[in-house]
């Protein structure tokens, strides 16, 4: 049964930094691509990263502020945000495809204010 929980969310001061994780298990982590996903109530998730086995993908709003990585020998993914904005307020949640079918964690909450 694939299963992905996120961790690490919070409440950070605009310019602050957090590093959420991204756990797993049911599947063959390394084999997969995975994606990081942000969403605001009322609006459509927004793809802020994707880690396959040979590149990484930033959407425009974070490239150059979040890194995306992973650590295959722990079922890991990460995701480091650094100087965040107001604008990235959101709940965060990891997926993967596996076999056809997408799964993803319940998401954490990340909250950018002063």
């Amino acid at each position: 049964q694939v299963q992905l929980a996120e961790f690490g969310g919070g409440l950070v001061q605009p310019g602050g930094s957090l590093n959420l994780s991204c756990t797993a298990s049911g599947f063959t982590f390394s084999w997969y691509d995975l994606r990081w996903y942000r969403q605001v109530p009322g609006r459509p998730s927004e793809l802020v990263a994707e880690i396959t086995l040979v590149k990484k993908n930033y959407a425009d709003s974070v490239k150059g502020r979040f890194i995306v990585s992973r650590d295959n020998a722990k079922s890991t993914m990460f995701l480091q945000m650094n100087m965040l904005k107001p604008d990235d307020t959101a709940d965060y949640y990891c997926s993967v495809t596996v076999a056809g079918q997408a799964y993803r964690g319940q998401g954490t909450q990340v909250i950018v204010s002063s």
